[in-house]
């Protein structure tokens, strides 16, 4: 078989069956792996499949991965309420910098905030930027760059710029996927750029997730579990998944 009859017969796979790994592309066509991520590069390039980890998923289930903000802000909201309570243990003392990542469950956050704490706010979120322009006690900024009209965020190069000249005492932020295996992950490149530069901007770095994130991945990854100091989630955690966090060495609090 030709290199291109090939790829055309991985694509149709993939399409068939949704999600197709690595390993069992290379068994069905008798090639080596790295056969197939030059096969998959190639597909890509061409708009029919798109790879994640470990393998590929159809180009048009990706539209369907990254659910917009009023979407999100709908799902789990009970779990994401209690999320956000428990998050604010983990505040900095007054006077204190705090990351706010945009995101359902860091919006809750915003508006729980004690109205009684100084706190210098840096967010890239229009949404929690609303929340919290006039509050009392909050020194907000509010990051340049692109809106994305999914998530209501800025992102893009001046928005990482701007986050390189910042040191927070924690950062707050969402994920789509959360997973031993890829870390932290997000369906958008700009999007995973600027989270990855608001966790390298935070001394602490505090992931909110409910539990429905928890052992899932997205495409891209934009933090190593390494880099995260505490996952905020509620009960519905498995079991299974809270000890292999914590045994990669990061504290998991449920609310």
């Amino acid at each position: 078989m030709y290199a291109e009859e090939r790829q055309q017969a991985i694509a149709q796979l993939v399409i068939e069956r949704g999600r197709v790994s690595v390993n069992e592309i290379a068994a069905q066509f008798d090639v080596t792996t790295e056969t197939v991520r030059r096969d998959l590069s190639a597909v890509e390039r061409i708009g029919l499949v798109r790879r994640v980890h470990g393998g590929a998923v159809p180009a048009s289930a990706l539209a369907a991965i990254e659910a917009g903000l009023l979407e999100r802000d709908q799902a789990n909201t009970d779990a994401k309420d209690r999320i956000a309570e428990a998050a604010l243990d983990l505040l900095p003392p007054a006077d204190g910098t705090v990351l706010l990542d945009a995101g359902s469950t860091t919006g809750r956050l915003a508006r729980q905030l004690p109205r009684d704490l100084r706190l210098t706010v840096v967010t890239h979120a229009v949404p929690v930027a609303a929340r919290l322009a006039g509050g009392p006690n909050v020194d907000l900024h509010l990051l340049p760059g692109r809106v994305r009209s999914t998530t209501q965020a800025a992102v893009g190069a001046d928005t990482v710029i701007a986050l390189e000249r910042i040191r927070a005492d924690v950062a707050f932020v969402g994920t789509n996927g959360l997973s031993v295996g890829h870390g932290l992950s997000t369906p958008d490149r700009d999007e995973a750029s600027t989270k990855r530069a608001m966790v390298a901007a935070a001394r602490r770095v505090v992931c909110l997730a409910d539990s429905s994130k928890v052992g899932t991945e997205s495409p891209i990854r934009f933090a190593e579990l390494a880099e995260v100091d505490v996952v905020v989630t509620d009960a519905g955690i498995a079991a299974a998944d809270r000890r292999d966090l914590e045994r990669a060495g990061v504290q998991v609090v449920v609310a």
